[in-house]
């Protein structure tokens, strides 16, 4: 029987020797089209892919926290249980690669012989109606359990330890950077002490000069038979170096010459150190005229053996302009404001003009009022060097309840920077006027002398530190031409801070204030220049100078000693809100040395408003010891901490 056969129309050109390849595509096609048409007429008759299948996690304790910590930590099955429902077939493949992920964290903690087990609705992930079972269940309503069993095994040991360099030029850089490293023969074969002892090394060999150090390779052998795990490093130290002089790029209005010159004054020829070139990135930034300063070290040296590096700064605006307002009931507001230019000469030098008015609206009088204004000029860089002048000039009009004061004076400082934290300063000042008991009847004096000050800080923080301790101090020798009479002030502050429980949340603080006045007879220096103690930055709850020796008016008087302490607790109460309990006491004598037979103490409370430039703090203080004509509390309202 044979089967009909329709003649295909070939094309009128179409030769012999096509004929075959034209009707094998011409049957392709057709074959294509009707297998389209079978899969779209069978998928509109298949049923509909299961829904997701609901289900819960059960995953037993191992016995170690680390371990089970670790393996809650890698688990898909919990962790897109809800966020990611899928089918049957993606629960089955989320157990499949979770058991897997169970074991390298088993290992991650040292079990390097443990095993993991996962059941799904009774069944191991090797069943063969796994798949069937998990379709019916997804079509109820319950959940299906899934179980997984942890057996750890044994916990295996570092077994040996050792570090080479891949050259013989670097043996001895690696043997000094393993030299006391905190991964010994015994300690568990975990993961992270073994990645520590690794950034450790690679640190050790960066911080002794050599910026081109790698880690060639890392070996770790387990052993299953000893339950031991060998490590071995091979480093490639690369040869030490110095910085090149560095060059900075981005630089705008602030000369490119004086910022490399600056940078180079800490860099040039100094041997290499992360700490240093990030300290001198620290210390460009400080300049002041830059919002961001970003330090790169080159991958290579260049043809004299140093490393090149680059400082790419952004500037910020030239101007600026401040505000601050603060209260205590017993002085009265005050508010202060400031402009500042950040690069006059385009060397980073800075002026800043400044205006304070206090004891506004004090006795309800305008002549009653302390005003204040300054201007100030730094200079940095001087000589190619971490030396900054300062310039300072004012002009005053205080009418405070121990003194008035009107006055004009000025100081040039030279400040050294020692290190990234320490500081030192030393210049002449002068100070000329007239100042006298607050009564009107004011006394001439002119004052010259040479000031010798320091500061320390090792805070983490201006406005808002947590822990690290603060120290600053002056002793400026001077002579007083109106009275013929040398003396010498000394004021040394320090304060110390502790975080409590290592999250910035319970702070405790304290503060010490030392001052004597020597060389002179406390009647032989204007009351400007004496001690006084009591309200806000001192001893809150009295009333600002309230605290010392007083005159047959019973004014204060100011003393030749002074001696303060502060003790804060602060607690981050809710968010941004937090509370303080404070308790302050000092003292001011009439001699050089302190004298506790004055002392007064203070206690109270107040909140704080932390904000990204500082906290907004509000204190209320009341007297422990009363005083005669002084007030009952005193409320203190300002930015940045107490002390």
């Amino acid at each position: 029987m044979g089967f009909p056969v329709w003649p295909i129309p070939l094309p009128g050109n179409f030769r012999r020797d096509e004929a075959f390849w034209y009707v094998l595509r011409t049957t392709k096609a057709l074959s294509l089209c009707l297998c389209l048409l079978i899969g779209a007429a069978s998928s509109q008759e298949s049923p509909g892919e299961p829904p997701p299948l609901k289900y819960s996690v059960e995953i037993g304790e191992s016995g170690d926290s680390g371990a089970d910590t670790a393996i809650g930590a890698v688990s898909q099955l919990v962790q897109l249980r809800e966020q990611a429902p899928t089918g049957p077939l993606g629960v089955i493949n989320r157990a499949r690669a979770d058991q897997d992920r169970f074991l390298r964290a088993l290992e991650s903690e040292g079990y390097w012989g443990g095993t993991a087990r996962v059941t799904i609705a009774g069944l191991p992930l090797d069943a063969p109606d796994l798949l069937e079972r998990l379709e019916r269940l997804a079509l109820g309503d319950g959940s299906v359990p899934v179980v997984v069993s942890i057996d750890k095994g044994e916990l295996y040991r570092i077994g040996s330890v050792s570090v080479r360099s891949v050259t013989p030029e670097g043996a001895a850089a690696a043997a000094a950077a393993a030299e006391g490293l905190a991964l010994r023969v015994g300690d568990p074969a975990r993961a992270e002490p073994v990645l520590t002892a690794e950034r450790r090394l690679l640190d050790r060999l960066l911080a002794a000069g050599h910026p081109l150090a790698t880690v060639a390779g890392r070996e770790t052998v387990v052993n299953h038979d000893r339950r031991q795990m060998d490590v071995a490093w091979r480093l490639a130290p690369g040869p030490a170096a110095r910085f090149a002089p560095p060059e900075v790029e981005g630089a705008e209005r602030v000369s490119t010459r004086f910022l490399e010159r600056y940078a180079a004054g800490r860099l040039a020829d100094e041997p290499y150190s992360p700490d240093r070139l990030e300290r001198a990135r620290r210390g460009m930034l400080a300049l002041g005229p830059f919002a961001a300063v970003r330090a790169r070290a080159a991958d290579r040296l260049d043809e004299s053996g140093r490393l090149p590096t680059t400082f790419t700064v952004s500037e910020r605006p030239r101007h600026a302009i401040g505000f601050s307002a603060a209260y205590e009931t017993n002085f009265g507001p005050s508010v202060r404001t400031y402009w500042e230019h950040r690069n006059l000469f385009g060397g980073a030098q800075r002026l800043r003009v400044e205006a304070e008015v206090a004891r506004i609206g004090t006795d309800g009088a305008i002549s009653q009022m302390t005003y204040r204004g300054g201007v100030t000029y730094r200079d940095p860089g001087l000589f190619g060097r971490d030396l900054t002048l300062v310039a300072n000039l004012f002009i005053l009009r205080e009418r405070l309840n121990a003194y008035d004061r009107d006055a004009i004076g000025g100081s040039v400082l030279f400040e050294q920077r020692l290190s990234e934290r320490l500081f030192v300063q030393a210049g002449p000042t002068v100070d000329v006027g007239s100042s006298g008991p607050s009564d009107g009847s004011l006394t001439a004096y002119q004052i010259a002398g040479v000031t010798f000050g320091g500061r320390y800080d090792g805070t983490d923080s201006l406005l808002d530190p947590s822990r690290g301790w603060r120290l600053n101090g002056a002793l400026t020798p001077s002579w007083s031409f109106s009275t013929d009479a040398p003396f010498a002030p000394l004021r040394a502050t320090s304060s110390a801070y502790l975080d409590v429980l290592g999250d910035r949340r319970t702070i405790f603080a304290v503060r010490g204030t030392l001052g004597s006045l020597m060389g002179a007879q406390l009647g032989d220096v204007p009351r400007h220049i004496r001690f006084y103690a009591g309200g806000g930055g001192s001893v809150r709850g009295y009333d600002y100078q309230s605290i010392g020796p007083r005159d047959e008016r019973n004014r204060p008087s100011g003393g030749a000693s002074l001696l303060e302490a502060s003790a804060e607790l602060r607690q981050r109460v809710w968010g941004d809100i937090g509370a303080v309990a404070f308790v302050d006491a000092g003292t001011v004598g009439t001699g050089s040395a302190p004298d506790t037979s004055n002392l007064r103490v203070g206690a109270g409370f107040g909140l704080r408003y932390h904000t990204p430039i500082g906290p907004i703090r509000a204190d209320i203080g009341v007297p422990l010891v009363k005083q005669r004509d002084s007030s009952n509390f005193g409320l203190y309202v300002g930015i940045g901490q107490a002390f």
